[in-house]
């Protein structure tokens, strides 16, 4: 609040007169074992990316939600099969997408399922599923798991602030302002960001302007 804004980093402290924060988000983790160790070995958040990596490959997606589908249905591109694992009985993820899914012969399902543990030596080589509802265990081969279990927004230095909603993004207008005059956000990190490079850039420009512009008016 006020002028000037103050950022601590560790010892250092920082003055400003205006800040844009881009602090982006980050894919949720599954927080089992073998994922961080498998991270860039197997293990991926992003099947756009990683994908054509894994021609003629078993690959699991953890996930049920649209990001999920999607992904898996750009996997079967590539992929021997897709199984992906789901918590629930019940896909969350739009109807255009689960008839897609379920129509695809290379897409499998496991119901009431999560993984424990992603296994291997040098690279990923296989899950262990639990049953959620019995609660009996089996390893599915795989090289390379695939993770949409959410997104999570990288702000907790600005819990306090008044200026994230509840699922902890910045809340902004569409000049990129939030209800701290001389505070903007951009990308990834905002409230209704389309996740997208173009729109994060787009954001940044529109940010850089507006603070341009206020401290012009100071």
């Amino acid at each position: 609040e006020g002028q000037p804004k103050t950022l601590t980093l560790g010892d250092e402290v920082l003055e400003a007169r205006s800040i844009i924060i881009a602090s982006g988000a980050k894919p949720s983790a599954l927080g089992v074992p073998g994922e961080s160790e498998f991270t860039g070995r197997g293990v991926s958040y992003c099947a756009t990316c990683d994908g054509a990596l894994y021609k003629g490959a078993d690959v699991v997606v953890v996930g049920g939600g649209d990001s999920a589908i999607k992904e898996a249905l750009l996997l079967t591109r590539y992929a021997n099969t897709v199984t992906v694992i789901h918590r629930r009985d019940a896909l969350r993820a739009t109807g255009i997408l689960q008839n897609r899914a379920f129509s695809n012969p290379k897409i499998k399902i496991k119901w009431n399922s999560v993984v424990d543990r992603i296994e291997g030596s040098n690279r990923v080589n296989g899950v262990l599923v639990r049953n959620v509802k019995d609660g009996s265990t089996e390893v599915l081969a795989a090289t390379g798991v695939f993770i949409y279990v959410g997104v999570d927004p990288v702000t907790s230095f600005l819990q306090g602030t008044g200026i994230l909603d509840e699922s902890g993004y910045i809340v902004t207008g569409p000049d990129m302002a939030t209800s701290i005059p001389g505070v903007y956000a951009a990308g990834d990190v905002r409230s209704d960001s389309m996740r997208q490079i173009v729109s994060a850039a787009s954001d940044g420009a529109a940010a850089a302007l507006e603070a341009y512009d206020y401290l012009e008016s100071l």
